[in-house]
């Protein structure tokens, strides 16, 4: 660990703030590493030698605020703190970018695992693989019962036409990164628009629930949900759906970020939707058209990463190939809808 060279965050003046705000919080030196980095928001944990915390920021150089609002991860993360949901307890929130140049939150620091591949997964074994599920389920079942007004997030989002706005955001995107053909996008895209669904009673999401955004004990219990960047109020749906195109096989690894249902003992999607549905109660009759939408959301992303590097304007590991995996989920989403 360092002292004050860690990359976008001046431990120094983080240590002055701190002193300012909360008296007394930190007994002595800061030391802190960056943990996980990259187009989304950093996360590092920093140390006085017997406290730990973790601290947020956006990505270093990002320009748009609002594409990485601090002020609503700290919001919702506080406001779960009095639910089942585990999350981090919180510390404090600061709105001045001046101390380390952006808008940042420190959390306590939550110990745990993120199971990010089969490999790990595979090390505590099948029967210890399904429970870890079975528990990412069942936390998800209980943000999707949070009554959002009784915490304080009645406002936190429009759930009013939520699945028209996201439809027609997410067409957006695809225009503006529009750099070749893609068979059958549009289609999926006009037919997502021409057969949505009533939404159920509108609760908080996640935005990107998924096995690698959660940290698990040694007993496979889920100590905290993490990555908060997306969540707003709308419809449920879309949370479980994500899960489903995630870990649903049948599309190339990188468009899925993770092959962690490749472990032995990592439940089918049967097996998740029957366990959501029979402990939300839900109605999931119009599932298919969620995991459509889903199939297609992903697809976009994509696409616009595709699309940044043919410009020159993206590099990284597979960037090159990732283009590569929008067909399959574009015909993955059209085949959802068909069975819907």
């Amino acid at each position: 660990m360092g002292e004050t060279n860690t990359p976008g965050l001046d431990l120094r003046r983080l240590r002055e703030y701190l002193d300012a705000e909360r008296p007394g919080l930190v007994r002595g030196e800061l030391t802190g590493e960056l943990i996980t980095g990259g187009r989304s928001n950093l996360t590092y944990a920093v140390t006085d030698g017997q406290q730990r915390w973790a601290v947020r920021r956006p990505p270093l150089g990002h320009v748009l605020p609002t594409a990485h609002d601090m002020g609503r991860e700290y919001r919702v993360i506080s406001a779960l703190g009095s639910t089942a949901v585990p999350v981090p307890p919180t510390v404090l929130y600061c709105d001045d970018p001046g101390p380390i140049g952006a808008r940042f939150y420190v959390m306590e620091f939550v110990d745990g695992t993120a199971y990010r591949d089969a490999a790990r997964l595979s090390v505590i074994g099948a029967r210890r693989t399904s429970d870890v599920v079975a528990a990412m389920v069942d936390t998800l079942v209980d943000l999707h019962a949070v009554d959002p007004a009784s915490v304080g997030l009645g406002d936190f989002g429009r759930p009013d036409g939520f699945l028209e706005r996201q439809v027609r955001r997410w067409g957006k995107q695809l225009d503006a990164s529009r750099s070749r053909e893609l068979p059958g996008i549009d289609e999926l895209k006009d037919r997502l628009a021409a057969t949505m669904p009533t939404s159920p009673e509108p609760t908080v999401v996640h935005g990107d629930y998924r096995l690698d955004n959660v940290l698990v004990d040694e007993n496979d219990r889920i100590t905290a949900v993490l990555d908060w960047e997306m969540s707003t109020l709308g419809d449920p749906l879309t949370d479980l759906a994500l899960i489903i195109a995630y870990n649903g096989g049948g599309v190339p690894a990188m468009s899925t970020r993770s092959n962690v249902h490749e472990a032995p003992g990592f439940p089918t999607i049967d097996e998740i939707v029957e366990r959501y549905g029979k402990r939300s109660g839900r109605d999931l009759s119009t599932l298919p058209w969620y995991v459509g939408f889903a199939y297609f959301k992903i697809a976009v992303i994509l696409e616009g990463i595709h699309y940044r590097y043919s410009q020159g304007q993206t590099v990284g590991d597979d960037f090159d190939r990732i283009g590569e995996a929008v067909p399959s989920l574009i015909s993955a989403g059209l085949s959802q809808l068909d069975a819907d």
